[in-house]
């Protein structure tokens, strides 16, 4: 099925979702970096990505809903949506706690429950990236006009370099 939301051709969310993987991943990195130099200015960088992520995802998530909507209810596409935007939701929301737990002051080292909560919410986030991965590259989400909305998972067929036409 395609994507309910295109620009240039190309589904919006698919296009969005690399900048607040990006940054709140970044900003994660950038934290550990903090901690192992006890460089103030990574702090500082992190704080501003944390900030820019979030700001990013809920836009991806506003096109991921759109996306989302356009999916039949009952097939395991649906499900996995579904985990996927909540997971993704949840990871945004513990990146803003996260963020605010640094009392709005980015120059500051941030708390270490401040920091353990952004790795929690970067954790969480491979898993949801993997469900946005099984709904665009085995499902066929969002580019492809046929895709099989009820494939079985990818982990339930075995790894292959190509899919064959019994994936889909």
């Amino acid at each position: 099925m395609d994507s309910s939301a295109k620009a240039a051709g190309h589904p919006i969310h698919q296009q969005l979702v690399v900048f607040p993987l990006g940054l709140l991943a970044t900003a994660v990195v950038f934290d550990v970096l903090r901690l192992v130099t006890d460089n103030d200015t990574f702090a500082t960088a992190s704080y501003f990505m944390i900030a820019a992520g979030i700001v990013s995802g809920l836009l991806a998530a506003l096109f991921g809903a759109i996306d989302y909507l356009a999916i039949p209810a009952g097939t395991r596409a649906r499900r996995i949506g579904a985990l996927h935007g909540v997971g993704n939701v949840v990871v945004v929301a513990l990146f803003a706690v996260s963020w605010l737990l640094r009392n709005g002051e980015p120059d500051h080292v941030p708390t270490t429950l401040a920091f353990l909560v952004g790795l929690v919410a970067a954790l969480l986030a491979t898993a949801t990236g993997w469900l946005g991965g099984e709904l665009v590259d085995r499902l066929g989400v969002g580019v492809d006009p046929d895709a099989h909305l009820d494939a079985p998972a990818s982990y339930e067929t075995g790894i292959r370099l190509r899919p064959t036409s019994s994936d889909r």
